[in-house]
Formats: structure tokens, C-alpha cells, sequence
């Protein structure tokens, strides 16, 4: 269309027209007036039209298009949650689940690599692993012990990228805690003890006490006294002290 005699201006209407997007009245280049974001919004749909400056008469049908904007990976991976709480049995064969982590990208999943996320594990090796597609923990050392070692911390990363160079990634930290299981017997720190007691001591009184230690937690570690043998087992009895977890052994007759 000729425009040299000034009589024809261009208008521009449609989303983010005026705010995102203006148009040269007099050449029609449209231009953006900011940057733009696609995860915030991903098109625009628009319409020019030339008019009549002095009438506002439509000189030209208006034309529609679509702006699309291209995606770039302007967005790191982000965890649900910065930390995670885990536990998983002690003694846990090589292998076993912990839990599953899991990280978005804002990015554009069909465009490119820029929201496809890698896992690694930065801290908590050789005790866990995280397997790189599925975010899912698991335990990579056999027959862990909680009484050795009851409580981990393992820094899981979600890479973008695919887990390429330049990939933007995003860490969350997992507190993990070997849960005890009953594999500790209850050990008396001495094989023999010496208690005596007056021939006068009435039935019910106290002889002394014995105390075992059990590693285990809870009531794992609950334990039970009784006497299994010996030449004073119609004279004395024990009973446990639940409260203290002690055997209490008494004159039985």
C-alpha cells in the first residue's frame, strides 16, 4: 500500500498489544517493549489493520499472526521440597528403596533439553544412590548398622540439559535414618557377679541387682531377666525392672 502521502497509519490490536507489543504507525514494523518470558506466557495472538489517519476508515483487512516464543533455558530444576525426611531398616540389602525425590524445570518439555533433568548424588556416597532418570534413593552399601551410624545426610541434584555441560541444576538435601531392627543381644558386662545376703532376710527382699545392655532401640531393647539354671533356683527369683530395665534378684522362699 502506498503511504507516502501520510494519509495511512497502522493499528495494532490483540494481546499485549500497547503493553507488550507496539507498532510503527506509519511503517508497520512491530516491536516488543519488553523482555519477554515464556513460561509466563508462551504466544500472542495479534491483529494489524492500516486505516485512514484523518477518517479511521479501514484501508486494509485487518491481518491475524502469531508471535510463539522460543524457549531457553533461563530456568533451573526446583525440588518440591528443599529437604526430604527418609528412613529405611538397617541391614537393608544393597539396593533397597528409600524414597523418591522429585524436580520440575519451568522450561519447555518440547523444545530441546532444557527441561530434561539428570540425577546424580552429590553427598552420601557410598551409603546411597540415586538413580539418574527416576529420582529414586536407594541404599548402595550391604548390612548398615544403625549402631554404628544412625542418621545420614545425602544432597541429591537435578541437572537440565539432559546432565550436560552448561546444564542449570538445583540441589535438595535428604535426611536419612537407619531405622533399628533385633539384631543385638542383650550382654552382661560381667560373666560372674558376688551378691550375698543375711540368713535372716525375709522373703521378697532384695539380693542385688544385675543390668545387661542391649544396643538396640526401643523396644528392641526392652529386655526380660529370668534365671535358666542354676543350684538357687527354688531359694531365688528374678524380676524386671521395666523402668530402669534391670533384674532384680529377691528371696523367693
Amino acid at each position: 500500500m502506498d503511504t507516502e502521502d501520510g494519509s495511512v497509519k497502522y493499528v495494532l490490536t490483540g494481546d499485549g498489544a500497547g503493553t507488550v507489543f507496539e507498532i510503527d504507525e506509519n511503517s508497520g514494523d512491530i516491536h516488543a517493549t519488553r523482555r519477554l518470558d515464556r513460561e509466563e506466557k508462551s504466544s500472542y495472538t495479534l491483529s494489524a489493520k492500516a486505516v485512514n489517519k484523518t477518517s479511521g476508515h479501514v484501508l486494509e483487512r485487518a491481518s491475524e499472526f502469531v508471535i510463539k516464543i522460543h524457549d531457553i533455558n533461563d530456568n533451573e530444576p526446583k525440588f518440591s521440597k528443599d529437604t526430604y525426611v527418609a528412613s529405611v531398616p538397617e541391614m537393608s540389602n544393597v539396593g533397597a528403596f528409600v524414597m523418591r525425590v522429585t524436580a520440575t524445570d519451568a522450561d519447555d518439555e518440547s523444545y530441546g533439553n532444557s527441561a530434561k533433568l539428570v540425577y546424580s548424588i552429590l553427598q552420601g556416597q557410598p551409603y546411597f544412590s540415586v538413580e539418574p532418570e527416576t529420582g529414586v534413593i536407594r541404599t548402595a552399601l550391604p548390612n548398615m548398622i544403625r549402631e554404628n551410624r544412625e542418621h545420614y545426610q545425602v544432597v541429591i541434584q537435578a541437572k537440565d540439559m539432559a546432565g550436560q555441560m552448561g546444564g542449570l541444576s538445583g540441589t535438595a538435601t535428604v535426611n536419612i535414618t537407619l531405622l533399628d531392627v533385633n539384631n543385638s543381644p542383650p550382654r552382661f558386662p560381667h560373666s560372674t557377679y558376688h551378691l550375698s545376703t543375711a540368713e535372716s532376710a525375709e522373703v521378697g527382699s532384695s539380693v542385688g541387682q544385675i543390668k545387661a545392655n542391649d544396643a538396640d532401640a526401643g523396644e528392641n531393647a526392652e529386655m526380660w531377666y529370668s534365671i535358666v539354671e542354676g543350684d538357687g533356683q527354688d531359694v531365688f527369683s528374678v524380676i524386671t525392672d521395666r523402668t530402669i530395665q534391670e533384674g532384680v534378684i529377691i528371696i523367693k522362699k
